[in-house]
């Protein structure tokens, strides 16, 4: 591959000779452009000529110029050298060598075209036996598959692939069903729950998982992540008790209907204490599980899942997955996906399906949702205490407009984490009096052009600056505050005034809505404050989920009379599969689970 890189060298040299154009030049002069010896510099010529890259016609002589015709354009082998790359499964330094800035745009449209054939279903026959790879494009960074430490979309997915929860949730989200744990029983007090394992369950190292490898799982989670993604549920356990190797206590600080659905996440996802001690208590990029998949490797981007022979539901079709985790590129939430449909690609999630050949391609839309919001920092002394300051700042926001900025396709107006019904009104009807009204409520709330502070994660950057534009036609300026996802939760964002985030609407809604209030409760003023804490109290002790529905749906009604919730838009989750593909069924976030996938 350096060869390669010679040849480059040399074309950036000469950018005035074209191609099959005699250039008069010697064996020194090259020699220097390369940095190499007299001696390497014949091998090179040697090696590119027999490539047919180039004809080099030597001339003897003191003084003698010898003849060189390159054959080969410099785009052309720029492409040669990244596809060498993605063969060696190094992706990211693929990517590196064309996304550098000397490098034309058109140079990366064509990789990507050509790197879009790479994906999709692949057989290999060795005599009689088939195996069958799936290789799959995925626009976002892995950083962890650790259950502890994810912490966006795709990250969750591979993990679903590789670890196994208590219990599972059906995808409608109207029922738990058994999954690590065959049955379970809870005594008349609603806080001891009693869970009894499947027996000769293995984790991919060929441990048997037994009772204190969930005990020591969500310990594991008090102890390392303690703010983390619904550390409400697991902060509540005071005790957890191994009867034996197959049945155990856990022993809740007070009732909370909420801690069954929460065993279905993947955050509970069950690790093998040995495996994660021997670590230092963290699994990082190494995980190992119960799943119906095992991590086989992962190098430059490419991330390879191999089917579990031994998964306790049976073995999956496909032999082996291979994820290819393509840069992100300050995509919106929910729109991280490609935005031409790669003709190539079997499954593909959120694309645009009307670019598509209909005759080509089904598609099935999932129930879930990402819904974009914003919440009012009321901690924070500053204009955003006076509620008409908040109704401007709700009223500003044109959702027509925004909505026409933003990419992707299933984009809507949202005014509610729950889907609208066929009655229900445009929730932001055209106005053409907003302005006034926007400058009337400005002065009435005494708003003397201070700036706003808007904090975010970098991911979401795209929407942040789309807010920044609509705000700034009546004067309003934000500064945005980037934060790493990590840390959102923490002290960081206590010094803005308003919050921009999303949240992955699915069957798991009542847990997520719960933990985004529960964040919420950080920057609330004391009334909104004894709201939330009246309101979350009163819905973890409800047993029947339609009445934990509409306690949410009240305590968000109540947000929004006094602007402290503020709706952006939500974007349908869709996948598009090939006729070819088999066995198509979603997970939590719409994600096809690779277990089922099949092909003809």
């Amino acid at each position: 591959m350096k060869i390669r890189k010679h040849y480059v060298t040399l074309r950036d040299a000469f950018p005035q000779v074209q191609e099959d154009m005699p250039l008069e030049t010697t064996l020194e002069e090259l020699a220097a452009h390369v940095e190499c010896t007299h001696r390497n510099m014949v091998l090179l010529l040697k090696r590119m000529q027999q490539e047919a890259w180039l004809t080099w016609l030597p001339r003897k002589g003191r003084g003698n110029r010898s003849t060189l015709l390159f054959h080969i354009r410099k785009d052309d082998m720029l492409l040669e050298e990244a596809k060498a790359f993605v063969a060696k499964q190094d992706l990211s330094s693929a990517l590196e060598l064309l996304q550098a800035p000397e490098h034309p745009a058109h140079l990366r449209e064509q990789f990507q075209a050509w790197l879009s054939g790479q994906f999709g279903l692949h057989s290999e026959l060795q005599g009689q036996r088939r195996t069958d790879v799936l290789r799959f494009p995925l626009t976002q960074t892995i950083h962890a598959l650790d259950p502890a430490a994810i912490h966006y979309a795709g990250e969750s997915h591979l993990v679903s692939q590789l670890f196994d929860g208590l219990v599972r949730m059906e995808s409608t989200g109207e029922q738990l069903l058994p999954h690590l744990a065959h049955a379970w029983d809870v005594d008349e007090s609603r806080t001891r729950w009693t869970f009894y394992l499947r027996k000769g369950v293995r984790f991919h190292h060929g441990r048997e998982m037994v009772a204190s490898d969930v005990k020591y799982s969500l310990e594991r989670l008090q102890r390392l992540a303690a703010r983390g993604l619904y550390s409400w549920a697991y902060a509540a356990i005071s005790s957890i008790d191994c009867r034996d190797e197959t049945t155990l206590h856990i022993q809740l600080k007070e009732r909370n209907e909420l801690f069954l659905g929460f065993l279905s996440t993947n955050r509970a996802s069950v690790v093998p204490e040995d495996v994660c001690e021997a670590a230092g208590g963290w699994l990082g990029t190494s995980p190992v599980g119960t799943g119906p998949f095992r991590l086989a490797g992962h190098e430059h981007g490419v991330w390879s899942l191999e089917a579990f022979p031994s998964y306790f539901q049976g073995r999956g079709f496909l032999d082996r997955v291979e994820v290819w985790s393509l840069p992100e590129h300050g995509q919106s939430a929910g729109t991280a996906q490609p935005q031409e449909p790669a003709q190539h690609f079997q499954v593909m999630h959120n694309v645009r399906i009307a670019d598509m050949d209909a005759g080509s391609w089904q598609q099935v839309r999932g129930s879930g949702m990402t819904t974009k919001f914003m919440t009012v920092n009321e901690w924070k002394e500053g204009p955003l205490q006076h509620p008409l300051m908040r109704k401007a700042l709700d009223l500003a926001i044109d959702r027509t407009d925004l909505i026409e900025l933003l990419s992707g396709d299933v984009i809507e107006p949202a005014n509610s984490f729950f889907p609208p019904s066929a009655s229900d009104r445009d929730p932001y009807p055209a106005d053409a009096d907003r302005p006034a009204a926007i400058r009337q409520l400005l002065d009435a709330a005494g708003y003397n052009g201070e700036v706003l502070k808007l904090a975010t994660i970098p991911q979401y950057q795209q929407d942040a600056q789309l807010l920044q534009k609509l705000y700034a036609r009546f004067g309003l300026t934000l500064e945005l505050m980037l934060i790493p996802a990590e840390q959102f939760k923490g002290e960081l964002r206590m010094s803005a005034d308003l919050v921009l985030f999303a949240i992955m609407i699915d069957e798991h809604r009542e847990l997520r809505l719960y933990d985004m209030y529960t964040s919420m409760k950080q920057h609330a003023s004391l009334e909104v404050q004894h709201l939330l804490e009246t309101s979350l109290q009163l819905i973890r002790s409800a047993q029947d989920p339609a009445s934990r529905k509409t306690l949410l749906e009240q305590l968000e009604s109540q947000l929004k009379q006094r602007y402290s919730l503020l709706f952006l838009y939500r974007k349908h989750l869709k996948t598009a599969y090939h006729p070819q593909v088999r066995g198509i069924s979603l997970d939590s976030l719409s994600w096809v689970r690779f277990r089922d996938i099949w092909f003809t």
